[in-house]
């Protein structure tokens, strides 16, 4: 469950590589002539890439030459807001470019972007270090005070000046000319460690021949799996993969222990294995390039480098957060570890619990605590009622409406699409949603944008997911864990949709990084209330909404599991915060420093962090020192959602309060100034730990 920047980190001049000579029929040229400006994917093939970027490089070149060359007095307007809109082509190929190498990747995608990636980097920097440009951005910000500029314009003008000095504006030329070089280097180490997560994904395949080896697993799941052999074709077998629609169900039910440990060992072991995918040497050159960069640019890790521009602002309170938590987590996971021990000893196998047990019995201990199964409950949860619900919630709260469109041109037929419309019937934007895992996806979920907004451009968003599939007459049933995934996404999406900035710059979800969880988490928390899930939750079959005794097991059981699930979260963001706390990268090897650390922290070995240094995706994407933003955020949304609760959760005036101060304003402000607008108050923990049940 994560955002995806655009990563819009724009690109070199086009005078320094041959361009190809722009034919009309590329559709990035112009703007897109569709329906709302919404991308033609029907049009647009792989040459139309590389000519675009580099049209679109010579483009926001030639607008920054202006800038510079400009005699005029160096002002917010023709300065800050110039730069801001310099690279109307770039955010056109970008924003479908590196979408695609997400949600619907190719090899020859793939080595469009190793190719691109560094050339890119370079553009980036030269804007970055340019001297003359850096000169008139100075200018502004010191005369700051005497101009007359609204929060936003303020927040604008800081981030950009900030930025610029973050990029190394004021190091000496020998030290830029480093960082360029460290700067690309990076640009292409992340993709080859996505390439190989991606491989690792399609390439494991545990195919099973007998019955016999499938109890335990649901009619659906079989079904299913069936259905994916006969795809790949072994029909007559079973295909399991470590994708998590599959992976997940399978370590739940699966009665065959062998088989268990097998596809567990295989899912944390990518990138760990000795084949062309491995990722240790990428990873220990990334941690290392990212420290230099950080000392260079006068910081002593790379995580407080990271850091200074968050609401944490180091790493020591980060760090501090985090092992307060830990005292919480660990002795509530070592108590569940006990209890699904004496559920494996009733057995009298005489087995000791491994990490590949911990789904399988605790789904045994669910239903002897609770009399509750997944299966009891996903009946009620076809993805189409879960989506319309999302759709419902966001309509009671803030009056928005969203209709399916027909005819918008897709990149792949799984996808769907929706025009946002506010209460006023004025337009929001354009949502794209793509729910179902494929081979040139990568796992997880995430939003982001094929346009920003600013002004009066309304944005164009996306939902992608890798979530159950439907197979023959059953439609897809999420599980309670894909439910809460859907609403979380929404909830960035929300964020893209309903802001109401002036500028790209401070637009939706370009906020710090710890507080862009907001928004998606506390989303989360209408799936699960008896209000919402009568709303949506009907059996797929009957159209019966789910029972109340079905409900109020689904709430006794909220916090069931939250020590497991609390302490992976935690080591993986402990493990991503050590990782970028080093100072000194000699000799570093990487899965050695991992268990030490983990060694460390007295993490028991029948829990591992949630992603393991070789496939930690998400330190590769954005979340560098940032894992951690999903329990900082978890505090805000659990203390945000407690003023719905104390109003109603449906309350007009709560739901306004929170669309005004932080749905709508992006990053025109301080975080914690946007938050205590709504709140009225700093956050509090105590909801957070009540609801993970720590307290």
């Amino acid at each position: 469950m994560r955002l995806k920047s655009n990563l819009l980190i724009l690109a070199a001049s086009c005078m320094m590589y041959s361009c190809t000579t722009p034919t009309p029929q590329n559709p990035f040229f112009s703007e897109f002539q569709t329906p709302d400006g919404v991308p033609p994917f029907n049009e647009i093939k792989l040459e139309h890439y590389e000519p675009a970027f580099m049209q679109g490089m010579d483009e926001q070149n030639e607008l920054i030459r202006s800038i510079v060359e400009s005699t005029e007095a160096p002002t917010f307007e023709n300065v800050i807001v110039a730069l801001d809109n310099s690279s109307p082509m770039l955010d056109r190929v970008g924003g479908v470019f590196f979408n695609l190498t997400e949600a619907e990747t190719t090899d020859d995608l793939t080595a469009l972007y190793m190719k691109m990636a560094p050339v890119l980097s370079e553009h980036d920097d030269n804007i970055l270090l340019n001297q003359q440009l850096f000169a008139k951005i100075k200018a502004v910000y010191e005369q700051r005070e005497s101009l007359n500029l609204n929060t936003e314009q303020n927040r604008l003008l800081e981030k950009t000046y900030k930025r610029f000095v973050r990029s190394g504006a004021n190091l000496p030329a020998d030290k830029q000319e480093r960082l360029r070089e460290i700067n690309k280097q990076l640009s292409t180490l992340g993709i080859s460690f996505d390439k190989n997560i991606l491989n690792e994904n399609n390439s494991f395949k545990l195919f099973v021949e007998k019955k016999e080896e499938l109890e335990g697993l649901p009619e659906w799941f079989k079904q299913s799996a069936a259905a994916e052999a006969k795809a790949a074709g072994e029909e007559g077998k079973w295909l399991f993969t470590l994708h998590n629609a599959s992976r997940l169900p399978f370590l739940q039910y699966a009665a065959n222990r062998n088989l268990r440990e097998q596809l567990y060992k295989a899912y944390i072991n990518r990138g760990n294995n000795d084949s062309a995918n491995n990722n240790v040497k990428i990873i220990t050159d990334i941690v290392s390039l990212r420290l230099e960069k950080g000392k260079l640019l006068g910081y002593d890790s790379y995580s407080n480098f990271v850091l200074d521009n968050t609401m944490a602002k180091n790493a020591p309170t980060v760090m501090a957060f985090l092992n307060e938590l830990w005292n919480y987590a660990l002795p509530k996971a070592k108590a569940e570890a006990a209890e699904l021990q004496q559920v494996m000893d009733k057995e009298g196998k005489g087995e000791k619990l491994e990490a590949w047990d911990w789904w399988y019995y605790t789904e045994k201990l669910r239903k002897e605590k609770y009399n509750l199964e997944e299966e009891d409950i996903k009946p009620y949860f076809k993805l189409e009622n879960v989506r319309e619900g999302a759709f419902a919630v966001a309509n009671k709260l803030y009056g928005i409406t969203l209709t399916k469109l027909e005819g918008i041109p897709v990149y792949h037929p799984d996808v769907e699409v929706f025009e946002v419309k506010d209460s006023d019937g004025s337009q929001l934007g354009i949502f794209y949603v793509d729910y179902f895992p494929r081979t040139g996806k990568s796992g997880g979920a995430w939003m982001s944008n094929y346009r920003e907004q600013q002004g009066d451009v309304r944005p164009l968003v996306c939902n992608v997911a890798s979530f159950t599939k439907p197979i023959g007459d059953t439609p897809s049933l999420l599980t309670i864990d894909e439910v809460e995934t859907l609403f979380h996404e929404f909830g960035h999406a929300l964020h893209g949709l309903l802001t109401k900035c002036q500028y790209k710059g401070t637009s939706g979800t370009n906020v710090a990084r710890d507080f862009v969880e907001l928004p998606s988490q506390i989303n989360e928390h209408w799936a699960t209330e008896p209000e919402v899930l009568k709303m949506y939750a009907k059996h797929y079959k009957t159209g019966e909404t789910i029972p109340d005794e079905l409900i109020e097991k689904i709430l006794k059981q909220k916090t069931f599991n939250q020590g497991f699930m609390t302490t992976e979260l935690l080591a993986a963001a402990i493990l991503d915060m050590n990782l970028h706390n080093l100072t000194d990268t000699e000799g570093l090897d990487v899965m050695a420093y991992e268990k030490e650390a983990m060694d460390a922290l007295g993490l028991i070995p029948e829990i591992a962090p949630r992603y393991r240094t070789t496939y930690f995706s998400h330190i590769i994407g954005g979340y560098a020192a940032g894992y951690y933003s999903y329990l900082w955020a978890n505090v805000l949304d659990n203390d945000a959602f407690e003023a719905f609760k104390e109003n109603g959760i449906f309350d007009a005036k709560t739901a306004h309060l929170f669309r005004s101060h932080v749905l709508e304003k992006g990053d025109s402000d301080d975080p914690m100034t946007l938050y205590k607008n709504f709140r009225g108050a700093e956050p509090k923990q105590e909801a957070m730990l009540k609801n993970r049940g720590m307290k």
